[in-house]
Formats: C-alpha cells, structure tokens, sequence
C-alpha cells in the first residue's frame, strides 16, 4: 500500500488518534512519541484533512476573509497633528 492510499483509508477515528497523540505527546498506551513519529503522525493527519475536511476545519486554516468586529479600517484616515 502507498502513502496516498493509506491516507485516503483513514477513518476519522484514527485521525481523532494520531491528533490526541500529537497535542499529548505520546501514545494512547502512555509510550511517548519521537520526534520522527511526530513528525510522521502531523505530515498525515494534515494530508488527511486536505482529503477529508472543509478548509475552514484543516490543521494551520486561518480565516482571511473579514477582520473582527464591524468596522475596524476607517474609510478616510484621520491626519495626525503633531504639536511642539
């Protein structure tokens, strides 16, 4: 099996897995997790998601789209008065 068709076979309960045990830092079973494994567990889970989730829901999205708030820019800056 290659990589690709591993990462499209994952069920989402293995994914929910390998992101516990990275935020943790060890395995289900307490046994830590090398940084190679680390590694390995985050490169699939963020090829997982690209496959399997809506953008706003991948690993790393950050919304673009609209500042917080209503308005946060004015539409014509007020000019600084500088004074002695």
């Amino acid at each position: 099996m290659d990589y690709n068709t591993l990462i499209e076979t994952l069920s989402p309960e293995i994914y929910q897995k390998l992101m516990r045990a990275v935020e943790l830092g060890k395995w289900p079973d307490g046994r830590p997790l090398t940084a190679e494994q680390r590694e390995t567990c985050m490169q699939a889970m963020i090829a997982w998601g690209k496959l399997h989730l809506p953008e706003e829901e991948r690993i790393g999205y950050i919304d673009l789209g609209h500042k917080a708030g209503d308005v946060c820019d004015d539409p014509e800056p007020t000019p600084l008065n500088w004074r002695d």
